[in-house]
């Protein structure tokens, strides 16, 4: 092999072995999700959480957009804006509410960990097909987040009000994922991002303004230095990060392949709670985390 062959090839390693990390990166940011919750909610409502969240994202996309000179999606604003208020403010905006009303976070993880399977049976409707090995994937997956939020699942305080929500939030994602990947797979991450959290800063202001009382004054927000920590974390990992790795990888595989690494997400974020706050983590937990990772594995495999 030649020396300028050579040159090229390691040129060509770190792009293909970032390619092949995302996925696992994408799994790690995501499940911290419900840890923002943790340290966040005790101190601002969630909606009021969000904008401020929304807002953040807005302020460091807003400037970066204008330097580079980011390119606008000619004719799919419309439906990027739509895909990102399904899953920004209806997800978010659903899972948080029903936490902070009373729905004990297992539960909402087993719920919301329904999305693979309600993806699969939408897949034909954007032309994809799913094969009986991807749905002996998908059982295992749905089996496995069951066994690891087994321990976790709780009735007490649980309401109408805060399973509707959930089950909002469940249906609101699996729709933006396929209408993305529909009507808008391709678009510059960059100004993409900005629009899906403008147009959800617009949905969740007046939500704001009528159900928490918000005000310009902020009353309602203590900003401990969990908060902020918390905030910051939202705004940068997991609002542009893991929202940009999501993009990424609706664009490059098919939309069961995506959603199946959700089940990856209450396994992950167990362990984190194990780790950072001594939560309980039994054998039966890691159980559940092994047929997981079986059951995307069967999903995701070519």
């Amino acid at each position: 092999m030649t020396t300028s062959a050579t040159g090229a090839a390691k040129a060509a390693t770190p792009p293909n072995a970032w390619v092949a990390a995302m996925p696992a990166v994408f799994v790690l940011i995501w499940s911290t999700g419900f840890i923002v919750a943790k340290f966040g909610l005790p101190y601002a409502p969630p909606l009021t959480f969000l904008l401020l969240r929304f807002i953040g994202v807005l302020l460091v996309l807003g400037p970066l957009v204008l330097l580079m000179r980011s390119p606008w999606p000619s004719g799919k604003v419309g439906h990027i804006a739509l895909a990102g208020v399904l899953v920004q403010a209806g997800y978010l905006g659903g899972v948080w509410c029903a936490i902070k009303i009373g729905m004990p976070a297992g539960l909402s993880a087993l719920i919301v960990g329904m999305q693979p399977i309600l993806t699969a049976f939408a897949a034909p409707l954007i032309g994809e097909k799913v094969q009986g090995r991807q749905w002996l994937g998908l059982a295992f997956g749905i089996a496995g987040v069951g066994l690891v939020v087994a321990n976790k699942i709780s009735l007490i305080g649980l309401t109408w009000h805060s399973i509707a929500l959930c089950l909002m939030a469940l249906v609101s994602i699996t729709i933006g994922t396929l209408y993305q990947k529909r009507h808008c797979p391709q678009f510059d991450l960059r100004t993409g991002t900005l629009i899906q959290f403008a147009a959800s800063f617009a949905v969740v202001l007046p939500l704001a303004v009528a159900f928490e009382h918000l005000t310009p004054a902020l009353q309602t927000v203590q900003w401990t230095p969990r908060f902020v920590g918390a905030l910051l974390w939202s705004i940068l990992a997991l609002s542009i990060g893991a929202i940009f790795l999501l993009f990424a990888l609706i664009r490059k595989s098919a939309a069961t392949s995506v959603t199946s690494l959700l089940y990856l997400t209450p396994p992950t974020t167990a362990l984190m709670a194990w780790l950072m706050f001594g939560e309980a983590f039994s054998l039966t937990g890691v159980a559940g985390m092994l047929l997981a990772v079986i059951g995307v594995y069967f999903v995701v495999k070519k």
